[in-house]
């Protein structure tokens, strides 16, 4: 990217917009790819290829090997967020990929997280965090220290005048190019539409007992997050 120098943040529109990386998709921080194998060993070289492609950059990604493939994220562990780096590391993981015979499979790539909705004066954080064994990496945010399970977020909007009862829902963030094939498949399985007013953001649907899931992309989030900097 031209001007630009590797560690440098960059927006999901720009990674999506640079050349040589069809096979990603961003999901919430991350650039990720699904590659499906033709056997756990091929997989395993694809695997091992990687690791030599990062041995002299410390710009390690998270790789999980399975036989249908390989699924690969990229992140830019400093910033926490998508550089200029990871799209020289996408290209280049996507050439090894195509040299080993493994195809990219975008319909695979999805990121659930868990969302807890508590009133404000309520601090259930530290319980999700001793019942999970995950880590804090943000103020309302709990991980899996090794990135295997969903992540939990702890929501503190509820009204305190709200009657008192927990409130969770289901975040899915999928490929912005599919999004709209997840909702049709939500709707033909019994459920409704309950909120698209954030939409492209987020998009709220809910079965037959109002259980909700927010359908998610990075449509819509570079905007706020731009508006948000510019404001005094």
């Amino acid at each position: 990217m031209v001007g630009m120098t590797a560690s440098e943040k960059i927006t999901p529109k720009q990674f999506h917009d640079a050349d040589g990386v069809d096979d990603w998709r961003v999901l919430y921080w991350g650039a990720h790819a699904f590659f499906r194998a033709d056997s756990f060993a091929q997989g395993a070289s694809f695997v091992a290829g990687i690791a030599e492609l990062v041995a002299d950059t410390r710009h390690d990604p998270d790789v999980d090997l399975r036989r249908e493939g390989v699924a690969v994220k990229l992140i830019t562990r400093d910033i926490r967020e998508l550089s200029v780096h990871d799209v020289e590391l996408a290209r280049a993981i996507s050439a090894l990929a195509s040299r080993l015979g493994l195809r990219a499979d975008a319909s695979q790539l999805q990121v659930v997280q868990v969302a807890v909705a508590s009133v404000p004066s309520a601090d259930v954080l530290p319980f999700w965090q001793a019942a999970l064994g995950y880590v804090r990496p943000g103020e309302r945010h709990l991980a899996d220290p090794l990135r295997r399970g969903s992540s939990v977020f702890l929501q503190d909007e509820m009204p305190e005048d709200r009657p008192r009862r927990g409130r969770m829902h289901v975040d899915v963030a999928v490929p912005h190019d599919q999004v709209h094939a997840r909702i049709a498949a939500m709707l033909a399985a019994g459920g409704r539409m309950a909120d698209d007013s954030e939409a492209p953001e987020w998009w709220t649907l809910a079965d037959a007992e109002n259980h909700g899931v927010d359908i998610t992309t990075w449509w819509g989030r570079e905007s706020v997050r731009l508006e948000e900097e510019r404001e005094p």
